[in-house]
């Protein structure tokens, strides 16, 4: 018997199929720095979230 793909396997492939990313979202970089891909914010290597609007890699 198979099983239905849930539904945020679905909702990526929809996405997907139109030409958007679904991976998981992660650090951009620009130049020596991490940039926020939500924010662009800029910040050091060392960085785990960032500090102007709280987002964090999963």
């Amino acid at each position: 018997m198979a099983t239905a793909p849930d539904q945020d396997e679905m909702f990526d492939q929809f996405l997907s199929q139109r030409g958007h990313e679904t991976g998981p979202a992660g650090w951009e970089t620009d130049y020596n720095k991490k940039q926020c891909p939500d924010c662009g914010g800029l910040h050091d290597q060392e960085a785990s979230g960032c500090t102007v609007c709280g987002w964090e890699p999963r």
